[in-house]
């Protein structure tokens, strides 16, 4: 492995992206403890840890692990880039029912170009409600605000927000481009793994030896068979029909078409998560202690058995729907004349 990344390192383009990507997740991490204009910090740390320990703690925890802890520093990141995943979300949800979209897609670079200019402009949109409805939730606690006047708090902590997201969102198109891997999931799993030294030396601190080499193993066992299931895949045999076009005899081939044990991968997980986050983002916009949040924050905590259930649901349901987004291949297939035998299913583990 350490001859595999020293060779990385001797290929200068492959080192320029390596840098790249570092040198934009250096950026991300600074980006997230800087705060928003207006907020008293030392208030909004008080208030984090009562929500922390309160009915919303859950979401909160998990919103602030998400982002790589920019929730509880009330950073000009704080929404990270979950706008733009729920206008993914929509926008594929819409082409699976809208044909103009779906033809879209397929006019090459033209039409991926302007389907990517609509989900920007819809996370524009979703970025505009969800700011505003935590900079109007936050600002009936007045305590938190460094800026007198209310409605300028709000305008001021919107503007912030949606501009945050918008940087985030150009960064992950940068490291795409320029980087290693795509941009979007470089920055969660930055941010997911930012957190991961603090946590491990509380689970240190807190468990016996013993405890901590149990953890250690299940850990390890969970890595290996995550890998295992992820690099898992049933290789289906296809034949091409042998055609003469002149002097040129083509076709008459046969390759496999490879389908993942894990085809959806762990976008069903991050669309479900980002879609549940929502709720508890409405519930800002109501008063401290309100009948509405309240309810809000019971039902939708964790916990719940109606987050449970929901959760679980759209998690199926964006796996089975993800997967058929993808498994376009057999009009790629008929187009060049292959087909499967008949009989029992051919394959290769």
């Amino acid at each position: 492995m350490w001859n595999a990344l020293k060779n990385a390192f001797k290929i200068p383009e492959l080192r320029d992206r390596i840098l790249f990507t570092f040198l934009a997740l250096a950026v991300f991490r600074l980006g997230v403890y800087i705060p928003i204009p207006g907020i008293n910090i030392q208030a909004w740390s008080t208030y984090f840890g009562a929500l922390s320990e309160g009915g919303a703690g859950g979401f909160i925890g998990f919103f602030d692990v998400f982002t790589g802890g920019a929730v509880e520093q009330f950073s000009i990141f704080l929404m990270s880039v979950t706008p733009y995943i729920n206008a993914q979300i929509m926008l594929q949800l819409l082409t699976a029912v809208v044909p103009s979209l779906k033809e879209m897609l397929k006019e090459g670079e033209e039409g991926k170009k302007k389907y990517a200019r609509y989900t920007r402009m819809l996370t524009v949109g979703l970025a505009s409600l969800q700011g505003f409805l935590i900079s109007f939730g936050l600002s009936s606690n007045t305590a938190i605000m460094a800026i007198p006047n209310r409605i300028l708090f709000v305008l001021l902590s919107t503007s912030t927000l949606i501009g945050g997201t918008m940087f985030l969102l150009w960064l992950g198109e940068r490291i795409t481009e320029k980087g290693i891997g795509n941009g979007i999931s470089v920055l969660i799993f930055g941010g997911i793994v930012a957190r991961y030294p603090a946590s491990i030396m509380q689970v240190v601190v807190a468990l016996s030896p013993v405890q901590w080499a149990i953890l250690l193993a299940i850990a390890v066992f969970t890595v290996v068979a995550i890998i295992y299931v992820q690099m898992g895949e049933r290789r289906i045999e296809v034949q091409y029909a042998r055609r003469v076009t002149g002097r040129r005899v083509y076709g008459g081939v046969s390759t496999h078409i490879p389908i993942k044990v894990n085809q959806g991968g762990v976008i069903p997980i991050i669309f479900s998560s980002a879609i549940m986050m929502l709720p508890q983002f409405i519930a800002t916009a109501f008063p401290e202690g309100s009948g509405g949040r309240n309810v809000i924050q019971s039902l939708f905590a964790q916990t719940s058995p109606v987050y449970i259930l929901l959760y679980g649901g759209m998690v199926f349901f964006f796996t089975f729907f993800y997967i058929l987004q993808q498994m376009e291949t057999h009009l790629m297939v008929r187009h060049y004349e292959g087909f499967v035998k008949k009989g029992k299913l051919r394959g290769r583990r």
